[in-house]
């Protein structure tokens, strides 16, 4: 006798309206060659940098908190840049003290940086 003619249907996944994660953030580690006009995050050691801001999360047991490496967010001349989700707050970084202020600060204390902070004008986005 076959055993799954007996099992139960799955069931739908619980939703809930609290989201998954409380902040989420995205860092571009886009690379292009170092010779291209925009530059690139990547070529600004955006990748070493966002790895350093997941190791300082873990490190302090921020569970709720996501981040990600993200393609090119079309800000390059910028970068290295970040985005903070749900706010939608743009920063540039460049070295761990950068990153761990942004963490501790912004993303913890729910209080911008704003040495660090990008202001962003959509019409001068290229592409």
């Amino acid at each position: 006798m076959n055993s799954d003619t007996h099992s139960e249907p799955p069931q739908a996944p619980v939703q809930t309206s609290e989201p998954v994660y409380q902040v989420h953030v995205f860092c571009c580690i886009n690379e292009r060659p170092e010779t291209h006009w925009r530059g690139s995050c990547g070529g600004k050691r955006s990748r070493q940098l966002c790895d350093y801001m997941c190791r300082l999360a873990m490190t302090l047991g921020l569970r709720r908190i996501r981040i990600n490496h993200a393609g090119c967010m079309n800000l390059c001349e910028h970068g290295p840049v970040m985005v903070i989700y749900p706010e939608g707050a743009w920063y540039k970084f460049e070295t761990e003290q950068d990153v761990a202020e942004i963490l501790r600060s912004h993303v913890v204390g729910g209080r911008p940086v704003p040495r660090l902070a990008l202001s962003i004008d959509p019409s001068t986005l290229h592409g």
